[in-house]
């Protein structure tokens, strides 16, 4: 079980919404069963986070322009980590598609 802003759900393949109401699938990492389909997951969830950082980084634009600055210095100081971990995912994926 998996909490995610205020939702709970299982990690397999599923859908669910959010807060904002946008609506995605998750998939079951363990499915996969040849390195085209663990390319095709990962460039998946690479989109996907890097879908979740455009929110982000509008939410913290969001947060400033009412006056929140604390709130959004650290989403902004989050969203470092969260373009590093991005640049690593892309990193394996380029690895997978080379064969390494």
């Amino acid at each position: 079980m998996h909490f995610h802003e205020g939702e709970e759900h299982e990690h397999a393949m599923h859908t669910h919404t959010h807060a904002d109401g946008h609506t995605h699938v998750h998939a079951d990492v363990s499915a996969f069963e040849s390195v085209d389909q663990a390319i095709a997951l990962m460039s998946y969830m690479l989109d996907h986070n890097r879908h979740h950082a455009e929110e982000l980084h509008e939410l913290s634009h969001k947060l400033e322009a009412t006056g929140k600055n604390e709130s959004a210095k650290l989403i902004d100081a989050a969203l470092e980590e969260y373009y590093h971990g991005n640049d690593e995912l892309a990193k394996a994926l380029a690895f997978l598609k080379e064969g390494k």
